[in-house]
């Protein structure tokens, strides 16, 4: 990148994407330059914060000034951040076109463009909003595409809108899942919040992300913690403020769960996941390698566990048969009952 080159980069969540691209943005632009000159595209407003974040850590020493483009807020604040003539913006894709739309942000002179977790956009349905911003950037840009997996449409993304990219895969899903000590228990379903109260007793379980299908579900569960005030919960139908609140309590510890839905399987950099409880089945074999991820970074331990009721077991066959002998029954047998019958 700092060459100058077209990158596809293929790695998983936390594997260092952000430096990879964040170093060669602050040393290839010009900080005293009053242009935007560089844009990073990203899926979510918590994605686009921690980037933010982390450029201008990264910048600061020379000088670079980085504004964050996101839903949700107000967005005259983001207004008087564009009039101090930004050097790099961090953008969700629909608020960036609002702000095109409106005029109070101009990419006609940007020098490099980054499309921050492309499948995560895809899964979005963000993918045209993507074509059209970079339709109005200059065709002599430069453009990296970072991914955890690379389906078709992503490729064609890449084919349509890069200039002969240099691929580099850094991790394949399977050794991501190799580094996590897999377990399923067996419970029924109206057993879940029982089983979960028990892991939380017996496992030492001091910051672990739950994943659930759909926000009202994600709600519920954190209904039946909010007297103990051990669950914090974020899905994509909440306020920001609201979101960030329960990011900085699960992230200072003031509570041991972050209920979630698939909006925080990627992107969010959590530094220190010790648990990811699968209270409902993945979907599908690449939605529980990205949910297990999100622990045994950095070379910590980490513990993934998926609770498989009655109504699971066709899903868990597929698991387990892609998984193989990596996922165990759990140890701690929360129930003795036998495997559930169809």
């Amino acid at each position: 990148m700092i060459a100058g080159s077209d990158i596809v980069g293929q790695a998983q969540t936390g594997s260092g994407k952000t430096g990879a691209y964040g170093i060669p943005l602050v040393e290839r632009l010009d900080p005293q330059a009053a242009t935007l000159q560089g844009l990073v595209l990203t899926p979510t407003r918590e994605l686009a914060l921690q980037v933010a974040d982390d450029l201008r850590a990264l910048g600061r020493e020379r000088g670079h000034k980085i504004v964050a483009l996101y839903g949700g807020q107000p967005i005259e604040r983001q207004l008087a951040e564009l009039a101090r003539r930004p050097n790099i913006a961090v953008a969700t894709p629909g608020r960036l076109l609002d702000h095109l739309q409106r005029g109070t942000a101009s990419i006609g002179r940007v020098d490099t463009v980054v499309l921050d977790e492309a499948d995560r956009m895809l899964d979005m349905g963000f993918l045209p909003d993507v074509s059209r911003i970079l339709g109005r950037t200059p065709r002599a840009r430069q453009t990296a595409l970072f991914s955890a997996t690379m389906p078709a449409e992503i490729r064609a993304i890449a084919a349509q809108h890069m200039r002969a990219p240099l691929w580099v895969a850094i991790q394949t899903a399977a050794p991501t899942v190799e580094t996590v000590d897999q377990f399923y228990v067996e419970v029924a379903e109206e057993d879940k919040v029982a089983a979960l109260r028990r892991l939380l007793q017996d496992e030492p379980i001091h910051s672990g992300l739950v994943f659930r299908r759909t926000r009202h579900r994600a709600d519920r569960l954190a209904r039946a913690f909010a007297k103990s005030r051990q669950a914090a919960v974020i899905h994509g139908g909440m306020r920001e403020g609201a979101r960030l609140r329960a990011l900085r309590d699960f992230e200072s510890r003031r509570v041991r769960l972050l209920i979630a839905t698939n909006v925080a399987s990627r992107g969010l950099d959590l530094a220190d996941v010790s648990h990811v409880v699968n209270y409902d089945i993945p979907e599908d074999i690449d939605t529980y390698i990205h949910r297990i991820g999100r622990t045994a970074r950095a070379g910590r331990p980490g513990t993934a566990i998926t609770f498989v009721s009655q109504y699971d077991l066709e899903a868990f066959d597929q698991l387990r048969r892609a998984i193989g002998q990596a996922l165990r029954r759990h140890p701690l047998n929360l129930y003795d009952s036998p495997r559930p019958r169809r």
